[in-house]
Formats: structure tokens, C-alpha cells, sequence
């Protein structure tokens, strides 16, 4: 069994495919209703040497000859799904990091995670009781069997959570928060405990009135969760490892179209929900609850993880439900991996295929972590997109921060993924309109030698050079 970091790995390398239609050379003749760009282009790199740092501008000016193999046409005449946004897991391990720093230390970090002049998180992934990374195993309703959800209770959460939250949302008040539940109240399950084991289905009812009760105690506190997933990573009950539970598909359909979706509904609430939250091999399955009336009446959304398969499995669901939102939920590095604070090439080229790949999001897992990746109930060694050491409060930022970087910094919720074609070897890209009329080009290199690449669009072209193991973004404007 492969772990985490090999799953990722493996995503990585498979995000170099892509497989956006058209050709180089008819993407660089459709030129005719391509805007005309104000003549400078911003720059920002990572590489060896720096780490977002805004670089020399470039200028657009008139292509000399064909397109080359070393060229990417960005077409924005072709477009592609809308964007809403970047994050990553404020699960209860992270929000405890972040409650344990002093201030103003604190109130720094968050403003750079969250505010709009900095990273710009703007979407971010929250637990429904206990995860693999809580200080412990809990639910909302602990002890013997309580049908009626009388001892309900969200005090856990007071502490450290919510509070997180709120000053996350004071920072960005557009920060939307999906959230997920690694297993229900163990009463609910066949194993009587949060750890493996499947939903008795006698108990969907009230379980969905569970999660109800969750988003209106919520609610009641300030902080309103925007969408949720039925179950963690459906597929697997973890082996008893940590909070999970097995979610079978017939299960998954009558729980939506039947319990939740509804139960949602009578609430007057206006909370989507987003199906599977798991792998991209698990397509197959995505199909077919969405091929279900129940299901598709409450919902057309698929959370995706990056574990197993491949990003470009996504399409097969858009080819059967043109209709569907594709949403990525989970991935981040492992603090075990000597490469955990320069792997930003391997992340960004993860990036780039997810967006590629028809995705509407990108969602990290562990926003903080401890210096040992803890707190952690196991089995899993991850790391933050930052780390905060327990002691010194010191702040380290991993490679996959510095891959979000050029994107959540450059591409604004509501903008279009629009087409990039290159014969490139070796070169990843993705490119995006952004509503404030602006436009955003990631490339990435994560080769061992550096690149001279021309980027043409519309009828102009200018030229930058990758080094290895690097990635540079660019941003132009409209004239």
C-alpha cells in the first residue's frame, strides 16, 4: 500500500499531462478576439535563489517567425470552469497551532494567510468533529445511543476552533468554509466506535439531523459553513487507524437524495453539499450517484482528493455531467520528506493539472502544524502548509506554500481558466482571466536545467527564461 507521499508523488508526475483540446498552431491563429494588453508584464519567481520575489518586467512586442517548440500560446477566447479559490484545513490540530501563538504573532500569520494584499486563502476545509489531526477523538454527542440528539453539544469547538475561524473571516470575510466529517458519534456505527466501522443505516436520519444541528450551532456562533461533504474519503474505513468511516455508494445516495440533502432543506439552509471527497480513481462511482435523480436534484458537485488516479479521470465525469462542479479538497506534504520546504515545483505542477482538469478549487490539507507535524492522531506523518514550532513560535513555510503562492496571489475568485497550449518539454502551464480584466500565466519548471520560453497571446509574444526547479508567474492587464 503506497503512502501519502508516494500517492502524491505519483499525483505530481501525472499532473504534467494535460488535456485541454486544440492544437499549438490553432491556438496561436485564433487571434481575432484576443484583447489587446497594456505593453509591461509583471513577473514573480521561485527558484533556488528567491521565493515569490517580483523579477525584472517583461514587455509584450511583435512575434519573429512561428511558434517553436519552446513557445505556449495562451488563447482567451477558449474558456474553461470559473474559480473559487485557494486554502487549505483549519482542522482542529491546525486552529490549537494557531490558538497557541502569542500575539501579535498570531494575528500576523493570519493576516498573511488570509488577507487579500497577501496569500489570499480564501477557501478552506473544516472538520465535523474528530479528524486523524485533533488532539483527540470526539463527536458532538458522546456516550450511549441518543436517537434524539438530546446531549448535542458544539462546546468542544468553543475553545480554539471557532475562534480561529472568526479571525480567519475577520481577515477575509469572502473566506468560504466547507466542512467534513471523518465518522459520526461511534453509537451511530456497526463497530460502536468514531475509529473505522460504517453507519448503521437505521441511524441516517439521525445523522443527518447531526450534521443540521452542527450548521445552525454554527451558525449561531458567527461563522457560517458554505457547503459539506457527506463523508471523508468514502472508500476506506482506514483500517481503525483514526476517525473514519466506510460510506458505500448506495449508501451515499440514499443519505443525500433521501436524508441530508432534505434535511438541509426543511432547515431553510442554504448550505451546498459536495459528493465522494475522495480519489480521482473513484470517477466511476461519481457518475453513477450523480446518474441518480434523488441525488442530482440536491446536488452536481464532486469533492476530489489526489491519492489515487489521476487528475485528468475528472473529465470523464464532466463528459457524462456536463452540469457538474468539480471541487479539489485535500493534499499536503510530509513533514518526514527531506524536500518538505523546496518541493514547490512538485506542487505547482499538482496545481496546474488540477486546474487544468476542470477543478474549482484547490484546497490544502493542514494549514499549521507543529515542527513534528503533530497534533496528530495518527497514522499519517503530514505537514502544514506552514510549520509553528511548539517552543519558539517560529514560522517555516513549506514548498507547497510557496507553489500556492503564485496562485492564490495572482488568481481572484471568480476568474476563468482559458486555454495554453505548448509543445514544451518539461513545461507545465495554466493560465486564467481574472475579473478585474486581468491575467495570470503559471509556469513551472521542474526540470534540472533552465528554459528559454516565448509566450504569445493574441498577435504579440515576449520571451522568459525558467531555471530549474522553478516557477514564475506572470500578470499582464487588458489595455
Amino acid at each position: 500500500m503506497p503512502t501519502r507521499r508516494e500517492f502524491l508523488e505519483n499525483a505530481a508526475a501525472s499532473a504534467a499531462c494535460t488535456f485541454i483540446a486544440g492544437k499549438l498552431a490553432s491556438a496561436a491563429s485564433a487571434v481575432a478576439d484576443v484583447p489587446t494588453p497594456k505593453p509591461e508584464i509583471a513577473v514573480f519567481v521561485t527558484d533556488a535563489n528567491r521565493h515569490h520575489a517580483q523579477a525584472s518586467p517583461l514587455r509584450w512586442s511583435a512575434p519573429s517567425g512561428a511558434p517553436s517548440s519552446t513557445t505556449v500560446v495562451v488563447n482567451p477566447a477558449e474558456k474553461s470552469q470559473p474559480v473559487l479559490g485557494f486554502g487549505g484545513a483549519l482542522t482542529d490540530a491546525a486552529c490549537y497551532v494557531l490558538s497557541q501563538m502569542p500575539q501579535p504573532s498570531r494575528g500576523e500569520l493570519l493576516n498573511e494567510l488570509f488577507s487579500a494584499k497577501e496569500m489570499g486563502l480564501s477557501v478552506c476545509r473544516i472538520c465535523i468533529g474528530a479528524s486523524d489531526y485533533s488532539r483527540n477523538v470526539f463527536s458532538y454527542d458522546e456516550g450511549a445511543p441518543d436517537p434524539e440528539l438530546t446531549r448535542f453539544s458544539i462546546a468542544h469547538d468553543r475553545e480554539y476552533i471557532l475562534p480561529v475561524l472568526r479571525a480567519a473571516r475577520e481577515v477575509n470575510p469572502q473566506l468560504f468554509l466547507l466542512g467534513s466529517p471523518w465518522s459520526p458519534p461511534g453509537w451511530m456505527k456497526d463497530n460502536n466506535s468514531m475509529l473505522g466501522g460504517t453507519l448503521r443505516r437505521r441511524y441516517m436520519k439521525t445523522y443527518a439531523d447531526y450534521i443540521v444541528k452542527f450548521l445552525q450551532a454554527y451558525s449561531a456562533e458567527g461563522v457560517e459553513v458554505n457547503a459539506v461533504t457527506p463523508q471523508n474519503e468514502v472508500d476506506t474505513d482506514q483500517d481503525s487507524r483514526m476517525p473514519a468511516c466506510l460510506f458505500p455508494q448506495e449508501a451515499e445516495v440514499q443519505y443525500v437524495g433521501e436524508m441530508l440533502g432534505p434535511a438541509i432543506e426543511r432547515a431553510g439552509l442554504k448550505t451546498k453539499i459536495w459528493l465522494l471527497d475522495h480519489n480521482y480513481n473513484l470517477w466511476g462511482r461519481a457518475i453513477c450517484e450523480l446518474d441518480d435523480q434523488k441525488v442530482s436534484r440536491i446536488t452536481k458537485s464532486i469533492a476530489w482528493h489526489g491519492y489515487l488516479g489521476s487528475p485528468e479521470l475528472v473529465r470523464k465525469v464532466a463528459a457524462a455531467h456536463p452540469d457538474a462542479e468539480m471541487y479539489w479538497t485535500e493534499g499536503g506534504p510530509d513533514i518526514t520528506d527531506p524536500k518538505y520546504l523546496t518541493d514547490w515545483s512538485k506542487w505547482s505542477r499538482t496545481f496546474t493539472g488540477i486546474l487544468r482538469n476542470g477543478m474549482r478549487c484547490i484546497i490544502a490539507w493542514n494549514v499549521a502544524l507543529d515542527e513534528q507535524g503533530k497534533p496528530n492522531i495518527g497514522p499519517f506523518p503530514c505537514g502544514g502548509v506552514v510549520t509553528v514550532h511548539s517552543g519558539s513560535h517560529e514560522v517555516m513555510r513549506s514548498g507547497q506554500y510557496w507553489g500556492f503562492a503564485h496562485f492564490s496571489r495572482h488568481i481572484q475568485r471568480g476568474a476563468v481558466v482559458i486555454d495554453s497550449q505548448a509543445e514544451a518539454s518539461g513545461i507545465n502551464h495554466v493560465a486564467v482571466a481574472n475579473p478585474d480584466s486581468s491575467y495570470a500565466l503559471v509556469l513551472t519548471n521542474a526540470g534540472n536545467s533552465a528554459q528559454d520560453i516565448e509566450i504569445r497571446f493574441g498577435k504579440l509574444a515576449t520571451r522568459v527564461t525558467l531555471a530549474s526547479d522553478s516557477i514564475a508567474t506572470l500578470n499582464w492587464q487588458a489595455a
